[in-house]
Parts: structure tokens; sequence; C-alpha cells
């Protein structure tokens, strides 16, 4: 195979390594993985023992063996002319995760995306919400669309620690669904073509996919995402806001002054030399949610580690994509279908 919050009117929250907003949304030196004790003279002897990860990180999340199974689908919430909608639940980790599946018409098995959304409310959240116009074009051009609703939210288990432990959560939540897909064996998926779109928080999500799992997806599309350090998602979109989340996190974790090597393991830019993917990542020039130069930054990590990136941007165009969404699709879809078919 080829190979964190308030609810976001104005404002939008970080996640895992980021979080972005809408209704759809609300450098440093790069540390070794894992460490050992050097002796002074600057060996390390045989009998070293590792340290192990901080359990809330990227390095924890690739030492984790991850489970994604038992998707079963539910009611059917839509049919058209050229997919069914079900409503699904699969489990990830232990958990049980609620989401949408459509179904192309037609005889399969169709290659399959796995959707991650950007931040909403969880209190207003429903089933599919978030990139509904995604859904529905992906589908109609042949592709499985599982659009998962993350952990905490619609019908999904709660995870109470989630937020304060910067939603990496979400991350195991797509891993799972790509896993799932694969263990259903369902006659409609192409087990072995599948990949991975985000919008906003979900971008980071995505990136942070990337680094903890390279060659799980042939391929992943990100839409106006946050930027790929969490402390500048944090102090954008949370401090001026006095989110008592912020306190927190800095309570549990530290804040970067005081522990700057967990915050360089929360980003997923400090590990893009694990990335094997071919990634596209779309932003407008004029999107004052997450400013496109967090876009440039990670492309610059990407194409100095070597990757297969592409920045495409949309002159004018804000964080919602309204404008230009059609345009921005059929980039998408060419992307999807040179890597997918």
């Amino acid at each position: 195979m080829r190979l964190l919050g308030k609810a976001c009117v104005t404002v939008c929250l970080l996640l895992t390594a980021a979080v972005g907003c809408a209704d759809e949304e609300r450098g440093a030196p790069r540390p070794t993985m894992p460490t050992t004790t050097a002796t002074p003279g600057g060996a390390t002897p045989a009998s070293a023992t590792p340290t192990p990860p901080h359990p809330v990180s990227l390095p924890a999340l690739m030492a984790r063996e991850h489970r994604g199974s038992a998707l079963r689908l539910g009611a059917v919430l839509a049919r058209t002319d050229a997919y069914t909608s079900y409503a699904i639940t699969y489990e990830a980790n232990g958990l049980t995760v609620s989401g949408l599946l459509n179904i192309p018409e037609g005889e399969g098995p169709f290659p399959a995306l796995v959707l991650a959304h950007g931040y909403i409310d969880p209190a207003v959240y429903t089933t599919g919400r978030g990139l509904a116009r995604e859904q529905d074009l992906l589908a109609r051009h042949g592709y499985v669309v599982l659009h998962t609703d993350y952990r905490n939210h619609a019908r999904s288990d709660d995870d109470p620690d989630n937020d304060v432990n910067l939603r990496l959560g979400y991350t195991e939540d797509v891993i799972a669904a790509v896993k799932a897909l694969r263990a259903a064996s369902r006659a409609e998926v192409d087990r072995e073509r599948i990949g991975l779109l985000g919008r906003s928080m979900g971008g980071g999500v995505v990136y942070n996919t990337l680094v903890v799992a390279p060659g799980l997806v042939d391929a992943a599309v990100v839409y106006a995402p946050v930027s790929a350090r969490p402390a500048e998602n944090i102090d954008r979109f949370q401090r001026p806001e006095g989110d008592p989340v912020v306190a927190e996190i800095e309570a549990a974790h530290g804040s970067p002054e005081e522990n700057p090597r967990f915050w360089r393991e929360v980003s997923p830019v400090t590990y893009v030399d694990r990335v094997t993917e071919p990634l596209l990542i779309h932003h407008g020039t004029a999107d004052t949610t997450c400013p496109l130069r967090w876009s440039r930054q990670t492309t610059a990590a990407f194409e100095a580690a070597g990757k297969d990136v592409r920045l495409v941007t949309h002159e004018g165009e804000g964080h919602t994509f309204y404008g230009r969404w059609r345009e921005s699709m059929d980039i998408t879809m060419d992307f999807f279908d040179r890597h997918l078919r």
C-alpha cells in the first residue's frame, strides 16, 4: 500500500495540534524520540533505558497500537440518484464513535475518503455537520465517504479529558475510521485506496494522522488548516478570549515557556520527516480565521523534509471557501483521482 474550546461564531479553538472556526470550526528544535540518558563523556551506555514518551504527545500516539473496527450501518439518512447516506458507528480504541457514510450507486469497490470536520460546539453538533458539500460532491464523484463525528460529538462516547489533552483523541478517531473501513470488508469499499480530507481544525487532525500513522492512507487534502503548532492556536483563539481551558491545559502540561519539550511533542510539524503521503493544502488569501502564513510555514517544513506537498492559494477567498469552493474541489478531486484510482 502506498504508502483545543469555545463555540465558534467569531472564534475557534485549538485541537490536537490545532483548532479552527466558523459555523464549522471552532522551528523549535526537533526532539529525538525516545531519549536516553547519556554518560558525562557523551556515550550512551548499552543498558540505558529509553525515556517513555509523555502520555499526551504525538510520540505516545506513534507508540500505540491503534484499533478501529465494528463499522455498523444504521438508519438511512438520505437516498439520492448517486448515493445512499447512512448513520454509522465504529469502534476507536475502546470508544464508540458515530458518523455518516455515503455509498455510491453502482458497482464497486469504490475508493474511500475519511473526512475530518472543523470545530463545531459539541453542544449543537449533529451527525455529519460540517462538511456537507464535500460529502455530497465526493460521493457523486464515486468515492465512499466516511465523515467522522469524533468523540464527544453526536452519538459518540464521551472522553472528559479530551480538551485538556489537546484533543489528541480526534486523531485516534480518524485513524480508527480508516482501520474500521478496512476491517469491515464491505464489497463497496476498496480497502487498498483510502484518503483523508480535513478542514480548519480537521486540517490539524489530518496533519497529526500523517505523522502518527505514515502509510495508513494514500493521499491527504486540507482546507484552511489551523497552525501545525498548538501554542499558536491557543494564542490566537483561546488566550485572548480568557478561555478557562487554557489554564487547565497549562496546569496539566505547563506553558510553552515552562515545558517546551511537551509543546514540541504535540506539534506535527516536529515530525514531518515521518510523512509518506502526498499532501495538498488549500488556503484563501483573505482568511482572517486561520492566517495563510500558517499554511506557508507548514508547507515550507514539508518541503525542507523532502515531502510531496503542494499549497494552492485562492485569491480573495476567506475561511469558509464559498466563492471558489467548486474550483478548489475540482483540484481536490483531480488530486485524489491521481493517487487513489
